[in-house]
């Protein structure tokens, strides 16, 4: 027997090319990975190299490369993958012999443009007359297969080059918060090249059940984790906390990376606490980046977060022009992030392929769990909220309109006083690629206020069920407006309200002053303010009016903003009249002077 199968191959050793300096890496830019094993890109061929015992002969000998991925792999699930070098014996990777010199022969693969993504184990076997002789399980001949934003055909293709450099293989970005008016800047440290983050991403997988031949569709993918970066139905990786109180965990303001986080989770396999909006987006980015789906963090400023479904942001108001906090359940964040994920959808008509909006923040469920997208941001632009998924929910948080209801005190009924068009998605902004600049990407959102594509497009809205305030309040013949304030936090300030009567006759306005320290989302944390001035106005003249400061220091929390808001009621007509303001509060600057130190030394020395 031993005479007989020396006749054939016998595989002496499989080197799987996984050094930075050898030829895989470079060509499929995995070389910033920090991993012991070879990481490729799918659609895109790369080499090993396979020493046997004697020189191949094409002719006499047969040999595969055997790839198998999950726990029961199988040819017809794509979990099983034998390449043959032979032109008559191909499979769905192509194969071919590069180089045969002496005894070693270097071997062509092309693994498909959609295979499953995820950690192969590689199998070199040759065929005898006696039967099939296969390597051993090596762990190092482990093979990872990603995403290709580089190759045509696959689904998260990207043609533009310097788009593509930023948004796979940039490890560091910005992240904007504050106002629209007043931008900070929360520099952030993807890590998705770091040691053990591909295996935390893969384990995500793994820990949500995702079935292994899903994990090649990158709509899937990105679906599943939406939902499973947060905790809230699923184990996911990061626990919500925006109450203020962090004493079992990091305080969302504390993180500046993904790494620590995604290795802890992955390691404990336990949520980790704890996350607000941005660092939802930022660990999801990291997770998309690191598995080759091009991946960008946005922020969209003034964003509604809308309870019923509708395009309406529910303010409601008692008899007073009070605003009524029990029956107001819709909020608007001052800012929001989420991400966009760029991808071919074949599930679409065409033409919304491309970025898609994604969003891992808990706030509403879809099909059950928390999570939302992937969204087409084209559809979402031209209202055509009818395609997979949440794109109606985007939609509200880019295109709400900001109602005031007057609540009758006889019979509770709510009557429309003032509609706000243009508050919600004021801006959404990205970083610019390769540099470290913000980039206004609203116009890829929606179109210019008030412009006649944009009420086109909610009119295409409203056909697919996104219902909107159809009445128009008349215009009250008051004007009321707070100008911008810039305030830094232990500064006192005075509000300053403005008035202008555009009629001939003179008016009273019985209004109410209402300051508040709100988080960054909306909710509001106590009430610093209460002030109820009478102004009198002349006829076709303006007045300003102190409205107050008031003591807000010992109720700020985390992230505060200054949340105000005026309410009159004319009296001569019943009208009411209102004007909101969010004032950021800036940290005081900090200047270190530093003077001339002389050091005396002892000449000994």
């Amino acid at each position: 027997m031993k005479f007989a199968l020396a006749k054939f191959l016998d595989i002496w050793d499989v080197n799987m090319l996984r050094r930075p300096d050898e030829v895989n890496t470079p060509q499929h830019s995995t070389h910033l990975y920090a991993s012991d094993h070879l990481i490729v890109r799918r659609g895109q061929e790369f080499q090993l190299k396979v020493t046997f015992d004697r020189p191949y002969k094409p002719s006499d000998d047969q040999f595969a490369v055997e790839f198998v991925i999950g726990g029961s792999p199988q040819y017809s699930k794509g979990t099983y993958i034998p390449v043959s070098v032979a032109k008559d014996r191909q499979s769905p990777w192509a194969g071919r012999v590069v180089d045969s010199t002496d005894n070693v022969v270097t071997v062509g693969i092309t693994p498909a443009p959609d295979c499953i993504v995820g950690k192969w184990r590689t199998y070199v076997a040759v065929v005898t007359p006696y039967g099939i002789r296969r390597t051993r399980r090596d762990e190092s001949r482990d093979l990872y297969v990603l995403f290709n934003a580089w190759a045509t055909g696959d689904s998260v293709f990207l043609d533009d080059a310097d788009e593509r450099e930023e948004c796979v293989l940039n490890e560091v970005g910005v992240i904007y918060h504050g106002a629209y008016d007043d931008m900070s800047e929360r520099p952030w440290n993807f890590g998705q090249f770091d040691y053990g983050v591909l295996d935390a991403c893969l384990f995500i997988m793994d820990k949500a059940a995702m079935p292994i031949t899903n994990r090649g569709d990158a709509i899937k993918v990105a679906r599943k984790a939406s939902a499973m970066l947060n905790s809230h139905d699923d184990d996911g990786v990061l626990v919500g906390n925006w109450s203020g109180d962090y004493t079992y965990g990091v305080a969302p303001t504390s993180w500046t990376g993904s790494t620590e986080i995604l290795l802890n989770y992955s390691s404990s396999k336990t949520p980790v606490c704890y996350a607000q909006c941005w660092v939802y987006a930022a660990v999801f980015n990291t997770f998309l980046r690191c598995l080759g789906i091009p991946a960008r963090v946005v922020t969209n400023f003034f964003s509604a977060h809308d309870n019923d479904g509708n395009l309406k942001t529910d303010v409601i108001l008692d008899e007073n022009g009070r605003i009524d906090k029990h029956r107001t359940k819709d909020s608007i964040w001052n800012y929001h992030c989420w991400n966009e994920c760029y991808m071919s959808r074949p599930d679409l008509p065409q033409g919304f392929g491309g970025w898609q909006a994604v969003d891992a923040t808990p706030q509403e469920t879809s099909d059950g769990m928390y999570r939302c997208g992937p969204a087409s941001v084209q559809a979402i632009k031209h209202g055509q909220i009818c395609f997979p998924f949440d794109a109606p929910f985007l939609f509200a948080e880019v295109n709400s309109d900001v109602v005031f209801y007057s609540r009758n005190p006889r019979d509770g009924t709510l009557d429309p006083v003032k509609v706000n068009s243009s508050h919600v998605g004021r801006m959404v902004v990205t970083k610019v690629p390769g540099q470290d600049a913000r980039r206004d990407i609203t116009d890829q959102y929606k179109f210019p206020e008030g412009s006649p594509e944009e009420r086109t497009v909610l009119e295409k809205a409203e056909e697919y069920g996104c219902h909107r305030e159809k009445a128009t309040p008349p215009e009250a013949d008051v004007e009321l407006d707070m100008p911008l304030m810039e305030v830094r936090v232990g500064d006192d300030f005075e509000l300053k309200l403005e008035f202008n009567n555009t009629s001939d006759q003179a008016r009273t306005v019985d209004v109410y002053v209402s300051g508040n320290v709100v988080y960054y989302t909306g909710v509001t944390s106590s009430e610093f303010l209460f002030k109820t001035p009478r102004v009198i106005l002349d006829p076709k003249k303006g007045r300003r009016v102190e409205g107050g400061g008031g003591d807000y220091m010992r109720k700020l929390v985390e992230q505060a903003n200054l949340h105000f808001i005026a309410t009159g009621k004319v009296k001569e007509t019943g009208q009411i009249i209102t004007s909101m303001r969010v004032v950021t509060l800036h940290t005081p600057k900090l200047s270190v002077e530093v003077g001339h130190i002389m050091l005396h030394t002892p000449n000994s020395l």
